[in-house]
């Protein structure tokens, strides 16, 4: 779904934390749980999971699935499993996610005699009757019944436990890592992606425009997940939230304290060219954001690792463009101000591909000149090497101007024409032209930060939403595979 916009933002050493903060919480949810009702508890399983303590845990598991007792008996029996999985450490929880993948999967043979007993119903003739319909009817039933294996109705039970969704969506968090090196993982997740996918239809969500005056625990997680520019201090968030600026995020019912989604928006003048500019504490405030005649979305984060895979990046859009239209009428604009994380790698493969056919003849000699004496015996292949090197170009300012041209074309040529089957290869605008954006803009050094300079070499782009446009945009980009874009970037292709 994402942009590096839409990857998950958690940074790796923060990892430990967040596993901590949840066990932590869930506990305490749960405990008086576990407390409240008469319930056997069976076995105790040690932290790493050994084989001889999956006996115990299985028990507690089909406990679960017999849901012996009246409904406060079966909530404290999910309870003190999900307490369990908590107590794991990551060995035991990979090894608790491969028995229930392994062992409450579709039990094949219930599988063929209900389909057996299902086909032979479809095939017998005769005049419809409501006993035949009745007998029909039971089949489907059963049917049904046989396809949805037992994990997925283990699974559900937590939906009922205080804080249980964001449980399986934490769950889902790891799970999403194991299942890639794994088959029999990988079935697990798709059910436990398919749940959450009937739980999170955007119907259920919740639009919030979250301002400074938020609980600090609500803009630390902000902080915490951002996915695209580091938050690197209080100043900073409150310098996001000025007047000038506005954050909206999406939450879910069962998670009101999470944010699922969210986008940062600045209130400016004109199409943003750089982000530096958008982000500095020291910036001029604009105090009346009437006074402002664009609104660009300069970053989109995925807070919830575990909700891979379900979008909600398109609608976020969407939703925060018709409530700044109702309360802003004098914008005219929007836009992002995005990164263009694929470039840099792109470019190095075209380079030990094809390296005669990116430079054009006057960009080659420009940099030949600049570099004479510095040429190696790869000729064409070490001139390009300079277009990848930016911290000898940025410390050159005629180096600089000689490579400007061709890495604008090139990030032009980048976005528009290379390709993942028939869609932009370029996760971010993948993304935005899905929605119906067109690609406006290319901006030198529109970031400068060793990540942007490392990923497109400083360069950002401005993906443009047009209300008359986005539809048939949407439409041709998703239907045809056709690109959208201004004349800026016409030109640009062409070496203009």
């Amino acid at each position: 779904m994402t942009e590096t916009e839409l990857d998950q933002s958690v940074d790796q050493s923060e990892a430990p934390k967040l596993i901590d903060r949840t066990i932590g919480n869930l506990r305490r949810a749960w405990k008086d749980l576990t407390g409240a009702a008469r319930v056997k508890l069976t076995g105790v399983v040690r932290a790493e999971l050994p084989d001889e303590d999956c006996k115990h845990l299985k028990r507690q598991i089909d406990e679960c699935l017999e849901r012996k007792g009246g409904e406060v008996s079966a909530r404290a029996m999910a309870a003190h499993l999900g307490r369990t999985y908590l107590e794991l450490n990551a060995e035991g929880r990979r090894r608790f996610l491969g028995l229930l993948a392994h062992e409450y999967r579709v039990d094949e043979q219930a599988l063929a005699e209900s389909a057996k007993t299902w086909l032979a119903l479809q095939s017998q003739e005769g005049a419809p009757s409501a006993d035949r319909d009745s007998v029909r009817l039971k089949a489907e039933a059963a049917l049904r019944s046989a396809l949805t294996p037992p994990r997925v109705r283990l699974l559900a039970q937590f939906n009922a436990l205080p804080q249980g969704v964001k449980f399986l969506v934490d769950m889902r968090a790891e799970l999403v890592e194991l299942a890639r090196h794994d088959p029999i993982l990988k079935g697990l997740d798709d059910d436990l992606k398919s749940l959450l996918v009937s739980w999170f239809d955007v119907g259920f969500l919740e639009l919030r425009c979250i301002n400074w005056d938020a609980p600090a625990s609500l803009l630390e997680k902000l902080a915490r997940y951002e996915a695209v520019h580091a938050v690197k201090s209080w100043t900073d968030i409150k310098n996001r939230l000025a007047p000038d600026r506005r954050c909206y995020a999406f939450f879910h019912p069962q998670m009101p304290d999470e944010p699922l989604i969210y986008v940062w928006v600045a209130l400016v003048k004109g199409i943003a060219d750089n982000v530096q500019a958008l982000l500095d504490v020291k910036r001029e405030v604009l105090e009346d954001p009437s006074e402002a005649d664009a609104a660009i979305f300069y970053s989109i984060s995925n807070a919830q690792r575990g909700l891979d895979g379900i979008s909600f990046g398109n609608f976020l859009i969407k939703r925060v463009v018709d409530d700044l239209a109702a309360d802003f009428k004098h914008i005219k604009t929007y836009a992002t101000l995005s990164p263009i994380p694929g470039f840099r790698a792109w470019l190095e493969e075209e380079i030990a591909q094809k390296p005669e056919q990116l430079l054009l003849p006057g960009e080659k000699s420009a940099l030949e000149e600049i570099l004479s004496g510095e040429i190696g015996s790869e000729g064409t292949r070490n001139v390009l090497s300079v277009l990848l090197d930016h911290s000898m170009w940025r410390r050159r300012q005629a180096l600089e101007e000689a490579v400007r041209t061709p890495l604008l074309r090139l990030a032009a040529r980048y976005l528009v024409q290379a390709k993942r089957k028939s869609s932009a290869r370029d996760r971010v605008a993948h993304f935005h032209l899905s929605n119906g954006a067109r690609i406006e803009r290319i901006n030198w050094l529109g970031d400068c930060s060793p990540k942007g300079l490392r990923e497109s070499c400083g360069m950002m782009v401005n993906y443009l939403y047009r209300s008359a446009d986005i539809e048939k945009n949407h439409e041709a980009y998703r239907g045809e595979g056709t690109i959208r874009t201004s004349s800026a970037i016409k030109s640009l292709m062409k070496g203009g």
